[in-house]
Formats: structure tokens, sequence, C-alpha cells
């Protein structure tokens, strides 16, 4: 169902972008930049936080991970990770399939600056083995996400 979700919200919402499904699993950054031929950076990664009682996914880039004090600044509280039972539930989407696309029920989204870095990334699409390719800009737009800025610095290697 959750790649089916995902699938309809493309074909509502942006008919244009086409779902590549692999026939091996994605559902790792290491993974999926192999599959797809791009550095683990541009794989979009779609992490599902709770602070407080407040639940939200964050998309970030592949090759980093959130700076707990930034995290704690912009929404008020530590973050935690919900388990793959509480993602599957919020989200419609298996834990590797995680995407910002054709969710379960509406939630808040945000997008780490440090995707802006490329002209193209990677996300997940409902499933462990689809994702789309699309401008960080675009998916944001798409998602109704807001900017901000939560992850480590990149290296000079991402």
């Amino acid at each position: 169902m959750s790649l089916e979700s995902v699938r309809a919200f493309f074909a509502e919402n942006a008919p244009d972008i086409e779902i590549i499904e692999m026939d091996t699993s994605t559902a790792t950054v290491t993974q999926a930049a192999e599959a797809h031929g791009v550095e683990p950076g541009r794989i979009a990664k779609t992490l599902s936080l709770r602070v407080g009682e407040r639940t939200f996914l964050v998309v970030t880039r592949g090759d980093i991970r959130l700076d707990n004090r930034k995290v704690k600044v912009t929404f008020g509280g530590k973050a935690s990770m919900l388990d793959a039972e509480q993602v599957q539930a919020i989200t419609g989407h298996p834990v590797g399939g995680v995407c910002p696309f054709g969710l379960a029920q509406p939630l808040p989204i945000y997008c780490d600056i440090s995707l802006k870095a490329f002209d193209e990334v990677v996300p997940a699409a409902g499933a462990i083995h689809a994702a789309v390719r699309i401008s960080p800009q675009r998916m944001a737009d798409l998602a109704g996400a807001d900017w901000v800025d939560i992850c480590q610095t990149p290296t000079a290697q991402g």
C-alpha cells in the first residue's frame, strides 16, 4: 500500500515524476547510493522524530547526522527517533522506504538546508526498493516542508 500511496500522490501532484523501482533493496543510504549510482550525500533520508508530544519528519542528506544542539534549539527539546512500528503506523511507509510523500496521515515536514548543496536528490518512494529523482526545492514544495538547519556541517568529502 505504501508504494501505491506514493504513486497516487505523484499522479495527482507531479505526474512528470517517475518512481524508480529497483530489483535490490535501497533501504540504507549505502545501498541506495550504490543502486542509483550517486554519492551518499544525494540520498535524501527521511527521519521520523518526536520532540515531546510533537511527531514530524525531517529529510536530510544521507551522509550527515543531526546536530543535537541545533535540533534542541529549533524544535524546543531533545528529539527521539520513532521505532519501526511507530514509523509504519504514522507514515504508512516501512523503515527504509520512508519519504515525505503519500503519508498515511498529515505530518509536519522539514528539509535540512544541507540538501541545497545538490541540484538533484534521491529520496525513497514508500518502499525499500523504490525512489525518485527530484530537486531539493521541488521535494520541499511538494511535501509542504519548511527549511531548517539542524544537521552537522558536511565534511569536505560530503
